[in-house]
């Protein structure tokens, strides 16, 4: 029988627990996970696959989760009960042409802000210096290019607000796609 081998010089046990470890999407070893990571506020939990570079700007709230495969860099702040669904995209840097040299070789940092109660459906895109607002929902494979005001629903790339969630009740309103300027609401 060949011997077992791996780049990283693991033995074959080793590997199968770490493999086993990174798809493990539960609380326990989600919360486990995000100890590791350094985020130990009460019931921070991090799926497998999650990537925090500069992980010592990022802050993440009590009672988060951050999904499978999400992608935090730079200054984000991450409020209290926030969803964060798989695959999204929170970067507060941004690269900028330079004229000097005709690519774009400059990067500008501005700090990402997710207040508390919102969710970022699977595939979202939050771009530098961007907030999302208190309770709202960004819809899967949104782009926020800019502030998204407090209980607002948001969908498209550029993300753009298509309803609003009514904090009282919980309700969605959307906005009548009917209407040339989307201002008539319809209730769900």
């Amino acid at each position: 029988m060949a011997e077992w081998k791996t780049e990283s010089g693991l033995t074959e046990e080793e590997f199968a627990k770490f493999t086993r470890y990174m798809q493990a999407d539960n609380g326990l070893d989600d919360a486990n996970r995000a100890r590791i990571m350094g985020f130990s506020a009460e019931g921070v939990n991090i799926a497998p696959g999650c990537v925090i570079r500069q992980p010592e700007k990022v802050r993440i709230g009590p009672k988060c989760f951050i999904g499978l495969f999400v992608y935090l860099n730079g200054d984000v702040t991450i409020g209290e009960k926030v969803l964060i669904g798989p695959h999204c995209s929170l970067s507060a840097s941004n690269h900028i042409f330079n004229p000097e040299t005709q690519n774009f070789s400059r990067s500008k940092a501005e700090p990402i802000v997710v207040e508390d109660g919102a969710w970022l459906a699977a595939g979202c895109m939050v771009t530098a210096g961007a907030t999302v607002g208190k309770g709202s929902l960004i819809c899967a494979n949104a782009t926020v290019t800019r502030d998204v005001p407090a209980f607002a629903i948001m969908a498209g790339t550029p993300a753009r607000q298509v309803g609003e969630i009514d904090p009282k009740t919980g309700d969605y309103i959307w906005y009548d796609r009917s209407t040339t300027n989307g201002d008539e609401k319809e209730s769900s």
